[in-house]
């Protein structure tokens, strides 16, 4: 990736730097409870602002994903760190400590264990749930199939997400265990099982043409995905692939309008727009 000279960043790029009294109250809450986040693992460009605001997308089941997708900025291995029962008590503490009403799960990868982490998300949902009855809890989930899913809608949550990241022309930039129509039948699975409301995001700027954009969310739309999530792909660092192309915002507000053309009940699209942003507006977007 050295070798290639990057794009220069266009103005509507400009990524705030996390700062206020609220920020550290969230970062000393996580450390001492020795939780994790995306907002960290994953560079993501709005810590600032959510964390200003005082949330957080925690990610559980460790800091080591099992996949190797290349625009991916979080640590890989052939295994990760044990499970810890504790996290889900740590977490509902955390929400409850953070006065949040609206709480994200997220996690890395983990094809080395049996089920692939989805009985430890439902043990985190229903955590969540029991101490903080009020709370709405979205979970963005790996591509679990039949025999795993099951577990996490059983604990209800009130959002199930599930990221296709990009067209299927570049779904070779995911690990090679990932694929289009993996992510397409999880996110079936999940409304058959009963989702509410489900969610997928896409990641544009890796050389996507418009046309493909707009097939892929009719396929989203087939599987009956209610909330669409359309943000820039940021290089997190010179390991990750480059920028192919700066999306002006005009685009993505010509997204958001066929978005919701075509069905879908939310569109958030804009350069930092990401799964988790502004989530429980999305969610109250929804009947």
């Amino acid at each position: 990736m050295s070798g290639i000279t990057p794009l220069r960043k266009p103005e509507w790029i400009r990524v705030k730097v996390p700062a206020g009294e609220t920020w550290q109250q969230v970062r000393a809450i996580l450390d001492r409870r020795s939780l994790h986040t995306v907002c960290d693992e994953a560079r993501c460009p709005n810590k600032g602002e959510c964390w200003g605001a005082g949330t957080a997308t925690f990610m559980i089941l460790g800091d080591t994903c099992t996949r190797g997708c290349r625009f991916c900025a979080v640590a890989t291995g052939k295994t990760g760190q044990p499970v810890l029962p504790e996290e889900a008590e740590q977490l509902a503490l955390a929400v409850q400590e953070l006065e949040l009403k609206y709480a994200v799960l997220t996690s890395v990868d983990r094809d080395d264990l049996p089920d692939r982490g989805a009985h430890h998300f439902a043990r985190c949902i229903q955590a969540i749930k029991h101490l903080n009855p009020a709370v709405r809890v979205e979970v963005l989930i790996p591509d679990f199939r039949e025999g795993e899913l099951e577990a996490v809608m059983d604990a209800k949550p009130d959002v199930v997400a599930h990221n296709i990241e990009t067209v299927p022309s570049l779904q070779h930039i995911r690990d090679r265990r990932a694929s289009y129509e993996k992510s397409l039948h999880t996110l079936r699975l999940a409304k058959q099982l009963g989702a509410g409301v489900t969610k997928s995001s896409i990641l544009l700027g890796l050389g996507e043409q418009v046309d493909e954009v707009l097939a892929a969310m009719e396929d989203l739309r087939s599987v009956g995905v209610d909330v669409l999530v359309l943000g820039q792909y940021l290089q997190p660092g010179p390991q990750q692939l480059p920028v192919v192309e700066y999306i002006h915002p005009d685009q993505f507000k010509a997204y958001a309008k066929i978005g919701r053309e075509k069905g879908f009940s939310t569109v958030v699209a804009s350069p930092f727009a990401r799964t988790s942003y502004h989530a429980q507006d999305a969610w109250e977007g929804n009947p």
